[in-house]
């Protein structure tokens, strides 16, 4: 189970979280066959770093892939890759899943992680699944309405007034500490989990590109070294081209990129109505932006307008997605106007979460009233 450092190269025999550098780290890639197998932790056991503990298992991964219609308004073969359908209603169980298979294999009594949104809740149910306590650390700015989707699960909830960006760091170092795993946005375990998408896409077709909504830089990781573990192990002759969606209104990685710099930089003043992937300075951010630069790959950053749009788009084929997970049919749509993306391409957008997380900017539609006596003319 060795970990490497992405950027400087520094190997580690024992599960660190990051590289004495600063940066995080990633398990050495596998190189394996899959197997047969009801679910994709099993048709795919060898490229895991664990086994993972099926009993824990709340049914995540295998999420459906569906053709979509916009596809042919804007000339290609577009296919959604839903990840709302996991429990939690996010891609973030997969790499919870495998996260928790560790921390009990690993022996530890309570488990957290630094967030407000999807992964909170995904950390608090595995955890009750577990049987683990769950410290979950919100910014004193959260709305109790937006942590009761994570306090139903019996999670040890805290407000941490100060510096949210530092809280990150804090956590992992007091988590050491006090025996606490800490299973943040980019931890390795997590962004393993992740790799699962890129498996089940290529079950099923071999995209050209595949739009990916990024943050913290976890997600983009996962399915990039998915992708790439795949080719090694002679299973894929070629790498999609993978393309980074941010909100312009917090867009440090797509900013590094068009700036052709090494490093990103901290997004001051961030504000998006993309809450999900708002985040200023990216722990996996640096790692992301090596990949890009390694393999010729993308970023794009697309307005509040344009993601809204989007939004609406989908929810008229029948998928209510978060406005996170809308970013990658405005970026499709921007792309394609600039003619970096071919007609005919078969491109994969992941749906990262659902709309019910974020019903606060949702208009309500028409509703109309009518009496008892009038119904009939009323549904003429």
């Amino acid at each position: 189970m060795k970990l490497k450092c992405p950027i400087c190269g520094k190997t580690y025999d024992e599960p660190v979280q990051r590289c004495e550098c600063g940066e995080p780290v990633e398990f050495e890639a596998f190189n394996a066959e899959p197997y047969l197998g009801k679910t994709v932790w099993e048709r795919f056991w060898d490229f895991w770093p664990i086994e993972p503990a099926m009993e824990l298992s709340l049914g995540e991964g295998d999420t459906p892939l569906v053709k979509s219609k916009l596809g042919k308004e804007l000339g290609v073969r577009l296919y959604l890759k839903n990840e709302t359908t996991n429990p939690t209603w996010s891609f973030k169980d997969r790499g919870t899943f495998l996260a928790v298979s560790y921390a009990v294999k690993a022996g530890y009594k309570a488990i957290g992680t630094v967030s407000t949104g999807n992964m909170a809740a995904s950390v608090a149910a595995y955890a009750t699944r577990a049987g683990l306590k769950a410290k979950i650390l919100v910014s004193e700015s959260t709305s109790g309405e937006k942590l009761k989707a994570v306090s139903v699960y019996g999670a040890d909830v805290i407000r941490v007034r100060g510096d949210y960006g530092r809280l990150y760091f804090e956590s992992l170092e007091l988590g050491e500490k006090l025996g606490i795993y800490f299973i943040n946005s980019d931890n390795p375990f997590r962004v393993e989990g992740y790799k699962g998408i890129a498996f089940e896409i290529t079950e099923e077709l071999t995209p050209d590109y595949v739009l990916i909504p990024t943050s913290s830089g976890g997600l983009f990781r996962g399915i990039a070294k998915g992708f790439i573990e795949l080719k090694e192990s002679g299973l894929i002759d070629k790498l999609p081209t993978l393309i980074a969606v941010q909100a312009e209104g917090c867009s440090p990685v797509c900013r590094a990129f068009r700036e052709e710099k090494e490093r990103i930089e901290r997004f001051e003043n961030p504000k998006t109505i993309a809450k999900a992937i708002a985040n200023p300075y990216p722990p996996s951010g640096n790692a992301v932006l090596k990949l890009l630069h390694e393999f010729g790959w993308k970023c794009t950053a697309v307005s509040d307008e344009e993601i809204l749009e989007a939004q609406r788009e989908l929810a008229g084929e029948g998928l209510f997605v978060q406005p996170a997970s809308a970013t990658g049919i405005a970026a499709l749509k921007k792309l394609m106007e600039m003619e970096e993306i071919k007609e005919g391409a078969k491109v994969v957008s992941i749906l990262t979460g659902s709309g019910l997380k974020a019903l606060s900017h949702v208009e309500g539609g028409k509703v109309r009233e009518c009496s008892l006596e009038s119904l009939e003319e009323c549904l003429r």
